[in-house]
């Protein structure tokens, strides 16, 4: 089993962000090349927090991915306008 570098990016400024507690979340395409079989997934690399904890990743199927895109906007978009829940 390989996995295809060019299938995996650096954590460039568009595949990543830094949250409000200074955690870089990186986004990357993962796809692992066994000769019968191609698997690819979705990654999220949580960083160290500021004290240095070590963060955590997930790799997600790309249903996965969608549906925790999806769950992500929904709970967005509340806040976003206003009318999110308080606390």
């Amino acid at each position: 089993m390989t996995t295809a570098g060019h299938d995996r990016p650096p954590a460039t400024e568009e595949a990543s962000l830094v949250t409000a507690c200074g955690r870089r979340i990186a986004v990357r395409r993962l796809r692992l090349a066994p000769a019968d079989r191609p698997i690819s997934r979705v990654t999220l690399d949580v960083g160290r927090d500021q004290g240095g904890e070590p963060g955590v990743w997930a790799a997600l199927t790309v249903d996965e991915a969608r549906d925790l895109a999806r769950l992500l906007l929904l709970h967005a978009g509340p806040d976003e306008r206003g009318t999110g829940p308080v606390g």
